[in-house]
């Protein structure tokens, strides 16, 4: 992570899952609300949203390992070396830590997504430790740092354990949408923020930042603001976005189930047996 690339892909992958749920809990709730009572079940189209995104992770947790051990400078998957009796790449060590526990998240995805049988919740508590152990490792990640540095990444744990937290309660509160909507926009503002350290650290144009300036740390404390503000509105542009798109779908005469099943023009003995097969 010692340069601009190294910080530009976390915060890819942030920005992308973030905006990716807000996309899937608002169409998840469109369909909640538009079902009557006593029908939970799920189509298959929000199944197999769920395992790509389990998909996903483990994918991606499992280059971000290979790329922090193996690139020319990593540490091979030595931890210790016993000649100079010193610790091997302890950095790269703590990313590849926090990417496992992500991966985690992914497998406890597709499990409880495969199996009705688990834990409702489990993939939320999955993923509220990995953000956990996220912020855990990175407040002992930037001690003995010039000032700014260390500033610009504790500024990092507000949406880390911000977003633990959000995700904990979601383990108990099932579908409400703000607590699902509230953890979509503090993965984006994890992502954002990530490409805003790429830039104060390693700029790819212009002066360098004075890291023990005060007046910077001023600045970036006010920037973070900035960036809560933007992506609590990209995120609400997001989601009225998608109940746009899927109203206007619905009103053009296909079925608010996104594919699946029944248009409006069915009979109603024809839903009655739809919602009768659903709940066997």
């Amino acid at each position: 992570m010692a340069n601009f690339g190294g910080h530009a892909i976390p915060g890819s992958f942030f920005l992308f899952y973030g905006f990716w749920l807000t996309v899937k809990c608002t169409l998840q709730h469109m369909w909640r609300t538009s079902q009557p009572k006593g029908r939970h079940n799920m189509p298959p189209f929000f199944t197999k949203m769920e395992y790509f995104e389990g998909g996903l992770q483990i994918f991606a947790s499992f280059v971000g390992i290979m790329v922090e051990q193996f690139v020319v400078d990593g540490p091979h998957a030595h931890l210790y070396n016993r000649e100079s009796h010193s610790w091997v790449k302890l950095m790269n060590w703590q990313h590849a830590t926090m990417y496992l526990f992500f991966g985690f998240c992914g497998v406890a995805l597709i499990a409880s997504a495969r199996s009705k049988t688990l834990p409702a919740g489990l993939d939320r508590l999955a993923i509220s430790l990995a953000l956990f152990v996220e912020g855990f490792l990175f407040h002992y990640h930037v001690h003995s740092r010039p000032p700014l540095d260390a500033h610009i990444h504790t500024l990092l744990l507000v949406p880390v354990f911000a977003g633990s937290a959000c995700f904990m309660l979601e383990a108990f509160l099932r579908d409400n949408v703000i607590l699902e909507l509230l953890g979509a926009c503090l993965f984006v503002l994890q992502g954002s923020w990530f490409y805003q350290i790429g830039f104060v650290l390693y700029p790819l144009s212009g002066p360098e930042w004075e890291l023990d300036q005060h007046d910077n740390l001023m600045f970036v404390t006010m920037c973070f603001c900035w960036h809560l503000a933007v992506d609590l509105l990209l995120v609400t542009c997001t989601a009225a976005t998608v109940c746009y798109a899927v109203k206007r779908f619905s009103a053009s005469g296909q079925d608010i189930e996104i594919g699946m099943r029944n248009a409006p023009s069915k009979s109603n003995s024809q839903r009655a047996l739809l919602e009768e097969s659903d709940e066997e």
